[in-house]
């Protein structure tokens, strides 16, 4: 087994402290910006790994429920779960203590399956607990095998990990708590697109195919993973204008006058209206699909005539999205469409009441999204 020798010329030197700085400093800019537990947590490690001029940093969680620890971070490998207690970092975060030792092979806390299943030879350790605001640990950083000449991790060592493991805790804390209320948001904004939706005899499937669709109709068109996921999120509410139109008009059984569609058609601007001043991404996300979901690509569309790449790329999404789930659901007043004469609509919509390239994502996409039509299928 390989114990890790290195020529002169392999070993690193330890950064100044000028490097140090920039560093912390490049790192915790970018772990402020992150959108995703995972994107954090691999910048964490990366961010202690260059620190302490390490081979390698896991960045560890406990979760409660399972009663296990995990790193969905750890340089050259994936997941890894151990039971909680278990191996150096269990030690470590279940007696709240900090660990170096020079070689794990020698300590019999150190759990070597790991390295059995990788070849990888697992030296020095160093494993620091953090914690949240409140002072719980909720995890720890574990550092592996040193690069510089020594070999071994230092008491400088510990004290920058520290660091970075104090700052961690509390980004981490931060993060979820954030995330928490965005999924407060969303559930807010999917109740709420329920309402408008069931105002016109609607269904909640709907709104979850609408957003479903949306989605992958926006990955389909070159989008980003978060923009695609911000308009699945917002897409619910596209109808929710509908909650100030009057029963008498939305249910009517015959034909509307000029008078009652044009109060059908202010949905859209009720719905922008109540979601416009929002500060929050998603509320304002919500206000642009509910204002310009029935744009059409050749201008003829309401509530304000736009034509083409006027629209916003969010309503032109869910247009297709939704009378795409629209035609192919059956309805009290319809029955569903066969997705031929669909498809067969679609085409000839193509350039006036769509977006081509929409339409075009819709026909690459179509595979999915029937996926999601069935299993979204209603009751």
């Amino acid at each position: 087994m390989n114990d890790d020798r290195r020529p002169a010329g392999a070993f690193k030197e330890e950064l100044t402290p000028e490097q140090l700085l920039k560093v912390i400093f490049e790192f915790t800019a970018k772990i402020a910006t992150a959108d995703r537990l995972e994107s954090v947590l691999i910048l964490m490690a990366d961010m202690g790994r260059e620190m302490i001029v390490a081979d390698r940093c896991a960045v560890w969680l406990i979760d409660e429920e399972r009663r296990e620890l995990f790193t969905v971070v750890a340089h050259g490998g994936g997941e890894i779960r151990i039971p909680y207690g278990s191996g150096l970092v269990g030690t470590a975060i279940s007696e709240d203590q900090s660990i170096i030792i020079d070689d794990a092979y020698e300590d019999p806390r150190h759990n070597s399956d790991n390295d059995k299943r990788t070849g990888y030879r697992t030296k020095a350790i160093m494993t620091i607990p953090f914690r949240n605001n409140e002072g719980r640990v909720i995890g720890a950083y574990q550092a592996v095998n040193k690069l510089t000449e020594s070999g071994v991790f230092s008491d400088k060592d510990m004290e920058y990990l520290s660091l970075a493991a104090s700052y961690s805790g509390k980004s981490l804390e931060a993060f979820m708590l954030r995330e928490e209320i965005v999924e407060t948001q969303r559930e807010i904004i999917f109740s709420m697109g329920e309402i408008g939706e069931s105002r016109s005899k609607e269904t909640g499937s709907h709104v979850r195919r609408v957003a479903q669709y949306s989605y992958w109709l926006a990955l389909g068109l070159g989008m980003s993973e978060r923009e695609a996921a911000l308009l699945r999120d917002a897409s619910p509410m596209h109808d929710i204008g509908k909650v100030a139109i009057p029963d008498a008009i939305l249910h009517k059984p015959g034909a509307l006058t000029d008078e009652e569609f044009d109060q059908i058609k202010g949905h859209t601007l009720i719905g922008h209206q109540l979601l416009r001043h929002s500060k929050r991404e998603l509320l304002r996300a919500a206000s642009i699909v509910a204002l310009e979901h029935h744009e059409k690509w050749d201008g003829s569309g309401y509530p304000q005539r736009l034509k083409g790449e006027e629209i916003h790329i969010y309503g032109r999404i869910t247009a297709v999205a939704d009378v795409f789930d629209a035609l192919g659901s059956a309805r009290a007043y319809k029955q569903a469409w066969e997705l031929d004469r669909i498809l067969a609509l679609f085409e000839a919509e193509r350039g006036r009441h769509f977006d081509p390239r929409v339409v075009d994502s819709l026909i690459a996409q179509l595979p999915r999204i029937l996926e999601i039509r069935d299993q979204e299928a209603e009751v």
